[in-house]
């Protein structure tokens, strides 16, 4: 199923898709981190938007 960008809300949240533009965008921002990092710790830790944000502050 496509991701639907009308709809946000539920797995949205929690998730992190960092093959799409926006949402790089936005939580790199959210983060405080660049695009990069943000894509380096989806890769180490998976796409959950408390584990990549912990990851990043180094817990």
């Amino acid at each position: 199923m496509a991701d639907d960008k009308t709809r946000s809300g539920g797995q949205d949240r929690t998730r992190i898709n960092v093959n799409e533009d926006y949402e790089l965008r936005d939580w790199s921002r959210k983060f405080g981190v660049t695009p990069e990092q943000l894509k380096d710790a989806a890769k180490a830790v998976g796409t959950s938007a408390d584990a990549i944000e912990k990851h990043l502050k180094g817990h």
